[in-house]
């Protein structure tokens, strides 16, 4: 059993504990947080999703991330999803967005994290992940830009990819 905090929209504590899969009342959040990873080289990391996934099984995605469970703070709750996800150990977090779902109970907080790890180094998750590749810029843009990402992760990214001029602001 996977036990969060519970949030107030504007993201102030609750002081409930709110349980995955159970409802959440009206009004409550938790929080749930991905991270972008880029290596100081510029090339992104985008990790295979695990074929049983229920949504976007097999695709990729340009990110790592999870809810936080009780007692983590956001930094605390993307330091150790990055690493279960990829294996890659980090303090440096940007955080580049923040997103209230209000259809899913959930308070989105988006990062993006510079690494010099070693590139064959990364670790699969079983259940989350079963492949990766690192892409360049110019790769990352077009995968951004064919359809191939997931929508809503674009969408919580976006922003970012404006400010990047990795896309057009008006699309």
């Amino acid at each position: 059993m996977e036990i969060w905090d519970g949030y107030f929209r504007d993201g102030t504590f609750a002081d409930v504990e709110l349980v995955r899969g159970e409802s959440i009342l009206n009004g409550l959040y938790h929080l749930v947080c991905e991270v972008l990873v880029r290596h100081i080289d510029g090339d992104y990391l985008l990790m295979r999703r695990d074929l049983s996934k229920p949504n976007y099984g097999g695709c990729y995605e340009a990110t790592a991330g999870g809810s936080a469970l009780k007692g983590e703070d956001k930094f605390a709750c993307i330091k150790r999803e990055l690493f279960e996800e990829t294996g890659i150990m980090s303090n440096e977090f940007e955080e580049i967005g923040h997103f209230v779902f209000d259809d899913d109970n959930c308070i989105f907080y988006t990062f993006l994290c510079v690494t010099d790890c070693d590139k064959e180094s990364i670790k699969l998750q079983k259940g989350e992940t079963i492949s990766y590749k690192w892409v360049n810029e110019r790769e990352f843009v077009n995968f951004i830009n064919s359809g191939e990402m997931i929508p809503s992760q674009k969408k919580r990214y976006f922003d970012f990819f404006v400010e990047k001029d990795y896309i057009n602001s008006d699309i």
